[in-house]
């Protein structure tokens, strides 16, 4: 009975031991076997290089849109933008947040899609009253 009893703390003793020796892998980095022999290719990187600029590009795009839009709705004095948030996406434009009269909504929807490069307009204005 005793044998038994030490051969089993002696097979635990060996597990706990050679679990010191194992280390750990996350599940996104390769196998040493599946490891590409070299890094990425030229035309691959220059793929890569061209996509970021095309995101860089639209981004500035985006940012200009929105920009105008905001320029548009400060110029018109029926207009209250100072809680008018301005999202633009490639020409599609979101306007969120709140004004203090119904007829603003209608007409900051109206300026919006007056602005060159705006092909639709969700208007997402609320009204809240002035002070509240």
């Amino acid at each position: 009975m005793k044998a038994i009893q030490m051969f089993k703390l002696a097979a635990a003793t060996a597990l706990v031991a050679a679990s010191f020796q194992v280390y750990a892998q996350d599940a996104s980095a390769p196998a040493a076997a599946e490891a590409p022999a070299s890094g990425p290719t030229a035309a691959a990187q220059h793929n890569v290089n061209q996509s970021k600029a095309a995101l860089r590009q639209a981004r500035a795009a985006n940012r200009a849109l929105g920009r105008k839009v905001r320029a548009a709705l400060a110029r018109d004095k029926n207009v209250s933008v100072s809680n008018i948030t301005v999202r633009a996406k490639d020409g599609a434009v979101t306007l969120q947040g709140t004004v203090p009269e119904q007829s603003q909504i209608q007409r900051a929807g109206d300026v919006a899609k007056g602005v060159e490069g705006v092909t639709s307009v969700r208007n997402a204005l609320t009204i809240r009253p002035v002070g509240t």
